[in-house]
């Protein structure tokens, strides 16, 4: 068609191609179900309020300490110009790390969850949920540790009090075999069982009423793997020495005891770490002063004999002046003498084997900075790996590391100690040396003075150390009696509050699956669904000009247009008629009207197009070219079995004889189809059809052919030499996505003419504009029912 409305037609078909969404499509698509928004919704609330009824809450328990620095040796007083050395590395700075694992280990676990009885739960069961008394227990029930440590299973069994009799019962399945049922007339009681003996003791402070209870009591380890599960301990942060402790649990009361405790015998064990390092370098001073003391009083013994000897009352200062520099340097050599005494004692200590697993003394007097530091380094390994082989093995790599760090900072010392010596040695000579240059000038100074100053030297020597140690036994006395806590409590234990089920959470969770999960299924079913059910469903995939829409109605009349009406079906209608004469032009009258398969609606959309040209006093015929199931002569209610099958078979010559004038309108006239012939595309084909259109475009403004479904048969490829356009029907819920395709490829290879689509039975949430309807229709192609003939076409 060469003259039709090229502007018209690429409004539309600018309007079929486009590929966008639109916002209130998706929501009207979606707002089809929205029952099941509703129900799944409730569903879901449902289901978490059930949850939230039946659950045990879970809460959050924290608490906060700070670690103490160990604290540095208070008194480093010096003797003879000796410092003091510290003592078994009290001076070390606490590894954060290592304190935090130590919090953890099973060690310390074990020993809280012993001191407050954590592996005996005391359960009531109530209409909703179970409670464990914990401390409101009126009945105490305890075991050996031993016995729990052997324990293979759990063990449970039920405990009734009746206040009438004064009697306690416990009854339960101890294990496969053993069954227990007795009775106590007073308590403490003791039951013995397989498992060893359980004892029952009354609360002290609690009232003995009628209750039921179920106790049950875990292995340790079971109790210990929840509670480190739970256990959270991490540092506040990184230049704090904060540490803060965190556990989960459904009984909160237990979560403070837990925490509170844990600090407690976390104390309580640094504690006794630090008194073990203080008496071993207690002993070792005590060793010390009593071989010194003998030595001493063998000097002192010695100078008095030599006195008594030799008739010494008092030394002779004669030589004072020339003795005077001498006397510096005997001074400086006792120092050195002193030194070299203290470094061979240590010397001897280091090497012994017995030793080799203890701290070293650290404060005993000498001056080496370097032997002190790596002295204190040492003490403090020992120590970290006393506390860690408690929570590890000797083959643990962190044991190993720290096995080769105490063996590489032992040859250390003894390296250390060899150079000190070496040193002192050179010290001593130099000393010595000059003493006797100094010695030689008082060469006139008597024998006796000489060998009496040499005994005096040994006595000083000896008070020297003596005096030494037993001002290092008292600061480490005191040491060991300021020995304080290494964790002070910032934040005692408190309830944070509820981490499980966490109720707001679960609520917006049910309703996002509430909405979620129904989308997803209308979601799916679209995908899946082969058939047509909104505008956007035929946008996607049309390549076809859109005509129109034509809505929903819900009675069963094929003819619904009406004059002077505005019911949203006649103005579709309207809207159909508007774009198809735009479409058309003057010089075009033909339209053929066809669809893909049988149903789809085309002798309604053909009937009632028609009738709506009609309406404009245009002269309209309609003729029925379905040839092999005709449905117009039922449509309209016609009486004459002739039609133009009889003109194209030659039986009739005058085709003006067949053409029926309708009830429905003064200029709408109708061809019936006529009798079936056995050849209706050879019939369709003959050169009386064409004489047939051109002698009926000059008694007609406009014609429109109802003819037969495309995809069934040929008849309308045949009819479009006749057609001046072809407005293809499909239909809403019933035509599927293929009969569009099949549409474009009829466009594609131009097998009819200027197609234009038209989209049946459109539902009020689908119309491209908003009126209000709702109504249902349909074409049966072959169905024998007439009524429901009558919904379908």
């Amino acid at each position: 068609m060469t003259d039709l409305n090229s502007a018209s037609q690429t409004d539309i078909t600018d309007l079929a191609n486009s590929e966008t969404i639109s916002i209130m499509e998706i929501v009207m698509r979606f707002a089809r179900y929205w029952k099941w928004f509703v129900v799944g919704t409730g569903i879901a609330l449902i289901i978490v309020f059930l949850y939230l009824r039946y659950t045990t809450p879970v809460y959050n328990v924290t608490s906060s300490v700070v670690l103490k620095e160990a604290r540095n040796q208070r008194f480093e007083p010096s003797i003879g110009g000796m410092d003091g050395l510290q003592l078994g590395g009290l001076g070390a700075v606490t590894n954060l790390e290592n304190e935090i694992y130590i919090l953890q280990s099973r060690s310390i676990i074990r020993n809280v969850t012993n001191r407050l009885n954590l592996h005996t739960s005391y359960i009531i069961s109530g209409r909703i949920k179970k409670t464990d008394l914990y401390k409101e227990s009126p009945v105490i029930v305890s075991m050996e540790q031993s016995r729990l440590d052997s324990l293979k299973n759990n063990i449970s069994f039920e405990i009734s009090t009746n206040t009438e009799t004064s009697t306690v019962t416990v009854s339960g399945l101890l294990n496969e075999s053993k069954q227990i049922d007795t009775v106590f007339t007073t308590l403490p009681a003791l039951l013995h069982t397989p498992h060893g003996i359980i004892s029952f003791t009354k609360r002290p402070g609690t009232v003995m009423g009628n209750f039921e209870m179920t106790v049950m009591i875990m292995h340790p380890d079971a109790v210990i793997k929840q509670y480190r599960g739970s256990l959270s301990v991490q540092q506040a942060s990184r230049q704090a020495s904060v540490l803060d402790l965190a556990i989960n649990t459904p009984y909160p009361e237990k979560g403070k005891d837990f925490l509170n405790m844990l600090v407690e015998v976390y104390n309580n064990e640094t504690i006794e770490d630090n008194k073990m390092e203080a008496f071993n370098t207690q002993s070792f001073i005590n060793e010390r002063i009593a071989i010194i003391d003998r030595e001493l009083s063998d000097a002192e013994r010695s100078v008095e004999d030599y006195k008594q000897q030799e008739g010494l009352s008092d030394l002779q200062i004669d030589l004072q002046r020339n003795m005077q520099m001498g006397s510096q340097y005997e001074q400086q050599l006792v120092q050195v003498e002193t030194q070299l005494n203290v470094v061979t004692s240590l010397s001897n200590y280091v090497n012994n084997p017995n030793n080799i697993n203890k701290t070293i003394p650290a404060n005993v007097g000498l001056e080496d900075p370097n032997l002190a530091a790596t002295t204190s380094e040492y003490n403090r390994l020992v120590l970290e790996r006393e506390r860690l082989s408690q929570s590890m093995t000797a083959d643990n790599p962190a044991m190993m590391r720290l096995e080769d760090q105490i063996s590489g900072l032992r040859e250390n010392i003894n390296s250390s100690i060899n150079s000190v010596q070496q040193g002192l040695s050179i010290q001593r000579r130099d000393a010595r040396n000059q003493a006797n240059i100094y010695g030689g000038k008082v060469g006139v100074m008597p024998t006796q003075e000489r060998e009496f100053m040499e005994l005096s030297r040994e006595q000083q020597i000896k008070a020297s150390l003596f005096l030494m140690l037993l001002q290092k036994r008292e600061e480490n006395a005191l040491e060991l009696a300021a020995t304080a806590n290494s964790a002070k409590v910032l934040d005692e234990a408190i309830t944070e509050g509820q981490v499980s089920p966490r109720r707001m959470i679960l609520l917006l969770a049910a309703l996002m699956l509430g909405i979620l999960i129904p989308a997803g299924i209308i979601y799916l079913m679209d995908i899946l669904q082969y058939k047509l059910r909104t505008r956007a469903d035929v946008d996607r995939i049309n390549k076809v000009p859109v005509l129109g829409e034509i809505p929903k109605h819900n009675d069963d009349k094929n003819v619904v247009v009406e004059e002077n009406e505005t019911k949203p079906i006649d103005e579709a209608f309207r809207m159909a008629r508007t774009n198809l004469l735009l479409t058309l032009g003057s010089e075009n009258k033909v339209v053929s009207v066809t669809s893909t398969v049988s149903g789809e609606g085309k002798t309604f959309i053909a009937i009632n197009l028609a009738l709506s040209t009609a309406l404009l006093n245009k002269r309209v015929l309609l003729i029925g070219l379905d040839l092999r199931i005709p449905r117009l002569r039922e449509y309209l209610d016609i009486q004459s079995k002739n039609g133009i099958t009889n003109y194209l078979s030659g039986f009739e010559k005058d085709i003006d004889k067949l053409i029926i004038p309708t009830k429905l309108h003064p200029n709408f006239y109708v061809l019936p189809s006529g009798p079936i012939p056995p050849n209706p595309a050879e019939l369709l084909s003959r050169p009386s059809l064409d004489l047939a259109f051109d002698q009926l475009k000059e008694e007609f403004d406009y014609i429109f052919i109802d003819s037969a479904p495309s995809a069934l048969v040929t008849d309308t490829l045949v009819l479009s030499r006749v057609s001046d356009a072809t407005i293809y029907v499909c239909r809403m819920d019933y035509s599927s996505k293929g009969n569009i395709r099949y549409a474009n490829n009829l466009l594609e290879q131009k097998k009819l003419k200027n197609m234009l689509l038209l989209i049946n039975d459109v539902s009020e949430f689908h119309r491209g504009y908003g009126y209000g309807y709702g109504y249902g229709y349909g074409y049966g192609y072959g169905d024998k029912n007439k009524n429901k003939n009558r919904k379908k076409d």
